[in-house]
């Protein structure tokens, strides 16, 4: 299963609480090197769990289908929010067109 690895559940829980999150800004939250980030992103992104936006030089990246990775992480997981101060600095939400 695609969440059994903990660095792609960790980033999942990361995107979700964060949307716009960069891969350095995922990678240092979680703990993990840069590539390793970037690897299990794309490994989400291949399988449609994340897209991701560019913006300049900045690859931004949000999961796709909330709703699901919401229940999934607060009603199965455990995951708790963020407050609005937690999530005050990201001004890079993904859009869609």
């Amino acid at each position: 299963m695609l969440l059994s690895d903990p660095n792609r559940l960790r980033l999942v829980a990361e995107m979700h609480a964060r949307p716009g999150s960069t891969v350095a800004e995922l990678a240092t939250r979680i703990g993990v090197t840069e590539n390793a980030a970037s690897q299990s992103i794309r490994k989400l992104r291949d399988q449609g769990w994340v897209r991701s936006e560019k913006v300049g030089r900045m690859v931004h990246y949000e999961v796709v289908g909330d709703a699901i990775v919401h229940r999934i992480l607060h009603d199965i997981i455990g995951v708790g929010h963020l407050t609005s101060a937690d999530r005050s600095d990201h001004a890079h939400p993904v859009t869609t067109d």
